[in-house]
């Protein structure tokens, strides 16, 4: 933890994410108004009373905001958290098995692997009808643990050929015990990218779907937000403020995983760490043009 803390990309991306689950958290606190009710004109202006305007219908923009972070937040790391669950589970079990287990997973695998996600995504929400934001959740954890497995499956190969994972088999350590307590934690780094990847996707994917109108309009989201905004043509009469606060809440909470997302990757990867290199580069830069 104090090796995350001191990379400037996750620190900046663990406040900004940080940030955001407190503000859905105090979401009560933060406003009076009910996300759900009609509190003014349609397509008010930002001003003192909604700060950030109203919908089509006089809803108040800044409360379905913070109330929406719930919805959305919760879908995108409910749904990350099943993702890898499923994907590292079947990793490391492929893996470290092999044989007859391996090829059966791998099979799988490959089979999800090859569907292309988002039109699969689209099918099977239509043919749900108007899925919430759990329906939603399922179908994404359903259908998008593959990579992770693969990626996984991976590094597990090259863990159980470690001095320690084989002094465990001789000592008759259980396959259960060897891949939870010997394997595990020496893939924890593939793991960690591979949630916060997971979310990341979910969080856009669960947005993308209610956007084009499979989600329940009755859910508040960012999501519902925009299809919304898209629906009361709100760029078309001016009302900036009704489309343009869930882009920004997506955008901001993207930024934020994705730094986090970067920064385990150079903690994993010490060749990807350019900072300190592009420093002593910059000094002898100078340093040569002193000279000169």
């Amino acid at each position: 933890m104090k090796t995350l803390l001191r990379n400037r990309k996750a620190l900046v991306g663990l406040v900004i994410i940080a940030f955001i689950v407190l503000v859905a958290i105090a979401a009560p606190l933060l406003t009076q108004y009910d996300p759900a009710a009609r509190t003014g004109r349609p397509h008010q202006a930002p001003s003192l009373d909604h700060i950030l305007g109203t919908t089509r219908i006089g809803q108040d923009v800044f409360a379905r905001l913070i109330y929406g972070a719930r919805t959305s937040l919760a879908v995108g790391f409910g749904a990350g958290l099943l993702i890898t669950l499923v994907g590292t589970a079947l990793g490391i079990i492929s893996g470290y098995r092999g044989g007859k287990t391996d090829e059966i997973i791998s099979f799988f695998t490959n089979m999800v692997l090859v569907v292309p996600n988002l039109p699969l995504l689209l099918v099977l929400a239509a043919f749900i009808g108007q899925a919430s934001p759990l329906v939603i959740a399922l179908i994404l954890g359903a259908t998008s643990w593959a990579w992770g497995a693969r990626v996984t499956r991976a590094e597990t190969l090259s863990v159980k050929q470690k001095d320690f994972v084989k002094s465990a088999e001789m000592m008759g350590e259980p396959q259960w015990r060897i891949m939870t307590f010997e394997i595990f934690p020496n893939v924890i780094s593939i793991v960690g990218i591979n949630f916060i990847g997971s979310v990341i996707f979910a969080i856009i994917t669960e947005a993308t779907l209610e956007f084009l109108g499979l989600g329940d309009p009755r859910a508040i989201s960012w999501g519902t937000m925009l299809y919304n905004a898209q629906k009361a043509s709100a760029l078309s009469v001016g009302a900036w403020w009704d489309i343009l606060t869930p882009c920004f809440a997506l955008a901001f909470l993207g930024i934020g995983m994705s730094l986090l997302n970067f920064a385990v990757d150079e903690i994993a990867n010490p060749r990807l760490r350019t900072g300190n290199h592009l420093k002593r580069w910059s000094l002898l830069v100078r340093s040569g043009e002193g000279r000169l």
